[in-house]
């Protein structure tokens, strides 16, 4: 038990750099109270004292504003950074090494008996105001941006962002290493900068032909236009703000 706490607190040393000593830990972080809350009700839980263990929950939620149903399987070093209305529901499974911040819904979409809510792999972050919903499956070492829905299976080592969550690219190793969630890649915008490169080969080939054949007309003047206010949306706006120079 005491190793255990002592996990707790070392995890959230390592993943909160607003932490400043022992004393605050115990006293200022709900994560961590309900943590604790929780392995209480799930006790009682585990024995078929199912009432018992829901009202501690629900003790629990009010203090912290989390809500941890006593039936979620929870792993080792888990962290609930801030987490005002993270909500985890009954069958949830989550890993070891698990961050997740506030805002967080690991939800059902089926009112049958079973299994309804997400697994977690070890080591997954989800960031601020996702939510996770289904018995999917979100593989080891994978991040979920914030704001994101995700309704499908995520695979280890992917970067899932958007409503619904696609998997994107953009996370180097040391983005994990500092788990700087918050920086997003964005898969449409990577689609769209795709095709607009595709696009432009064909219209290198096409202005050859025309040129070869003395074609030429004001709807081409019209396209080029066009094309530069969709490049300045998203290419170059993205690389304005990259080093905070647009702000």
């Amino acid at each position: 038990m005491f190793k255990t706490i002592k996990d707790d607190i070392a995890v959230i040393f390592e993943k909160d750099p607003a932490a400043k000593n022992i004393i605050e830990i115990f006293l200022c972080y709900p994560g961590l109270h309900a943590l604790w809350n929780y392995r209480i009700a799930r006790w009682f839980y585990k024995r078929n004292w199912f009432t018992v263990a829901r009202i501690i929950s629900e003790i629990g939620r009010f203090f912290t504003g989390i809500e941890i149903h006593p039936g979620a399987t929870i792993g080792k070093r888990f962290f609930i950074d801030h987490g005002m209305g993270v909500v985890i529901g009954e069958t949830t499974e989550i890993g070891d090494d698990v961050l997740i911040y506030q805002g967080v819904v690991l939800g059902g979409t089926s009112l049958k008996k079973g299994k309804r809510h997400p697994t977690l792999g070890n080591n997954v972050v989800i960031g601020t105001g996702a939510a996770v919903l289904g018995p999917l499956k979100i593989g080891d070492n994978s991040r979920i941006g914030a704001g994101s829905v995700v309704i499908s299976d995520i695979p280890s080592n992917a970067t899932a962002v958007g409503i619904p969550a696609k998997i994107g690219v953009g996370f180097s190793a040391k983005d994990i290493e500092k788990l700087e969630h918050g920086k997003l890649p964005d898969p449409v915008a990577d689609a769209i900068r795709f095709i607009m490169k595709e696009n432009e080969k064909l219209e290198n080939r096409l202005k050859k032909v025309e040129t070869l054949e003395g074609i030429t007309g004001e709807i081409d003047k019209y396209f080029e236009k066009k094309k530069k206010e969709i490049e300045e949306e998203f290419c170059e706006k993205e690389e304005n703000y990259v080093d905070g120079s647009g702000i």
